[in-house]
């Protein structure tokens, strides 16, 4: 078992006030794709110094940036989800033994990189107790929804892989994207930072009272798309540099309700806003170095 804490104080300001110089190592969970992983590797400044990607595992046989995600020297690793459940002659869903075995052989793949962060990017299965464990509050996931919008028991009001459809369906102005610390539900855990608005076309809402589902349809996945291709690498860099500075302790962050956190914003031209009561005050543009002097969000009082 990785010792987490050993691992991930490699690359951050830790909330006792040391430093440490060294890049946080993340490792990348995919599926089909990983969509901000390109322009981590080839886009941002803070590559290097801040993070080091350290490998790449996707629960399919490839994914579509694997090859220049290799070219740029980065180890990839498939470890098929529906090869592994068939091999135990169980159904991909419904079994959670062979789901936490799952997750116990994908430890086995990224232990010997070492990593602080374990990086979910286009990940489309939940994650269960054996990484959940061995890296209590160092997952992160990228969704593709505005996780400061809760339902009434605490929950996320657009959890799932279908979440900018549904936003549409229920009628939103707007949509947005989120990374958030991982826990055992889906989409469930403390908002970290949230993307600047997409605004949603009036073609929706006059699609309504017609017979248009298929147009409806194209138009989510237009959407989506949309979010996918521009603001998933610019939000996990945001991301890795709040942790990776400080700014973010995500040990006091977990404790933190989700209904009361009041996560960064990522602004349209790169800068991060920080979380404050009645204000948001511009800090840096993602990239620059800095954050000095700045209160870490989620660290205890």
């Amino acid at each position: 078992m990785l010792n987490n804490h050993r691992h991930f104080s490699r690359g951050f300001q830790t909330s006792d006030g040391k430093r440490y110089e060294a890049p946080l190592r993340v490792a990348i969970l995919c599926s089909h794709r990983a969509p901000g992983l390109v322009h981590l590797l080839n886009h941002c400044p803070d590559r290097g110094t801040a993070f080091d990607i350290v490998c790449a595992v996707t629960s399919e046989t490839t994914f579509a940036e694997e090859v220049r995600v290799e070219r740029r020297g980065i180890p990839t690793l498939a470890h098929p989800i529906r090869d592994f459940y068939e091999s135990r002659g169980v159904p991909l869903f419904g079994d959670t033994v062979t789901r936490r075995a799952y997750d116990a052989e994908t430890l086995k793949f990224i232990e010997p990189f070492l990593p602080d962060v374990v990086l979910l990017d286009g990940y489309l299965y939940l994650i269960t107790a054996p990484l959940l464990d061995a890296f209590k509050n160092r997952i992160l996931n990228l969704h593709f929804s505005d996780l400061s919008l809760r339902v009434e028991g605490g929950g996320p009001r657009f959890p799932g892989v279908h979440a900018v459809r549904d936003a549409l369906e229920a009628g939103c102005a707007e949509t947005r994207t989120t990374v958030h610390l991982v826990d055992a539900l889906p989409d469930d855990g403390t908002p970290i930072v949230r993307s600047w608005p997409y605004p949603v076309s009036p073609l929706v809402a006059d699609l309504k009272p017609l017979d248009a589902g298929d147009v409806f349809k194209a138009y989510a996945f237009a959407h989506q798309q949309w979010m996918m291709r521009t603001v998933s690498g610019p939000l996990l860099a945001a991301a890795l540099k709040l942790v990776s500075s400080g700014a973010v302790d995500l040990d006091g962050l977990a404790e933190v309700d989700p209904r009361d956190s009041l996560p960064w914003l990522l602004d349209r031209h790169g800068s991060l806003l920080a979380p404050e009561v009645g204000q948001v005050r511009q800090v840096e543009r993602v990239g620059q170095v800095g954050l000095v002097g700045k209160e870490q969000v989620g660290a205890k009082k």
